[in-house]
């Protein structure tokens, strides 16, 4: 337990202060976690007996520091949709490659994992530097933050105290009914008090928006964090990885996080403005 809480505090600090970054201090910090996750990820499929494509993952996370200077380089942007799709499509036909001339290496689902890793921790990852890359995106960025790991604090003391029914005992024997809605009152209830510290320095945003965000936020993130539990469970694995002692990995920390960072960029972008 003593390991535990100094390994929450360092990391805690470390978060401060790289939240009071720049947008390209902040970026490459992001592109450097992304490849420690995509990394851990590949580990557990290959614990699982599968065998993904590092390489492959690897280059996908080099997006990320293009939205990194993205808000850095003046004039026409670092980051184009169109080198983006031509990115992704050289990913997908090296995939292809590979199933072709690695053809008795690789198969079909050792390609497919591949693109799922990309997918589930370079993509998700990306939205929080658009978050942060966003006008006003300092504050917003706490949302993504607050979501995830106020939900799992006050999921995790409800259903410490009054959890009886457990939700999904094959994917997370200890988490409850009791406790999922804690965590989501809790969330509801943090992003409001949230809403209220800095509205005036975010456009006045109805505080409404604030509660809905809550409620989707605890809702969401819970099911990130089942997943990854899900995950696991088929890899046969306590821990993703081993780089924060008493915690996990960095998708142990983040899987939360990495399902929230979408759901508060498109509610900003889409609904909000």
């Amino acid at each position: 337990m003593k390991t535990r809480i100094i390994s929450a505090l360092v990391g805690l600090i470390l978060l401060i202060l790289v939240m009071f970054t720049n947008n390209l201090v902040f970026g490459i910090v992001v592109f450097a976690l992304s490849i420690i996750g995509i990394n851990e990820m590949f580990n557990a499929f290959i614990n699982a007996g599968k065998k993904p494509i590092k390489i492959i993952g690897y280059l996908s996370c080099l997006p990320l520091l293009s939205l990194s200077f993205n808000n850095i380089l003046k004039g026409d942007s670092f980051f184009n949709i169109n080198l983006l799709f031509l990115f992704a499509f050289i990913l997908f036909l090296s995939g292809l490659f590979v199933i072709v001339f690695k053809f008795e290496k690789y198969d079909y689902l050792d390609i497919s994992l591949t693109y799922f890793a990309i997918i589930y921790v370079v993509f998700l990852f990306s939205f929080i530097i658009l978050t942060r890359n966003l006008e006003n995106g300092k504050y917003y960025i706490w949302l993504i933050f607050i979501g995830a790991w106020l939900t799992d604090s006050a999921a995790y003391f409800t259903g410490s105290f009054v959890g009886k029914n457990k939700i999904i005992p094959v994917v997370s024997p200890k988490k409850t009914v009791e406790g999922t809605i804690g965590g989501v009152i809790g969330c509801v209830i943090i992003m409001l008090l949230y809403g209220i510290f800095v509205v005036n320095k975010i456009n006045e945003i109805a505080f409404y928006h604030f509660i809905i965000l809550g409620l989707i936020s605890g809702i969401v993130s819970q099911i990130g964090d089942w997943a990854a539990s899900a995950i696991k469970r088929k890899a046969d694995i306590k821990d993703y990885g081993s780089l924060m002692p008493g915690h996990g990995g960095i998708i142990d920390r983040f899987d939360s996080i990495l399902i929230i960072a979408p759901v508060v960029y498109f509610y900003i972008t889409i609904i909000i403005f």
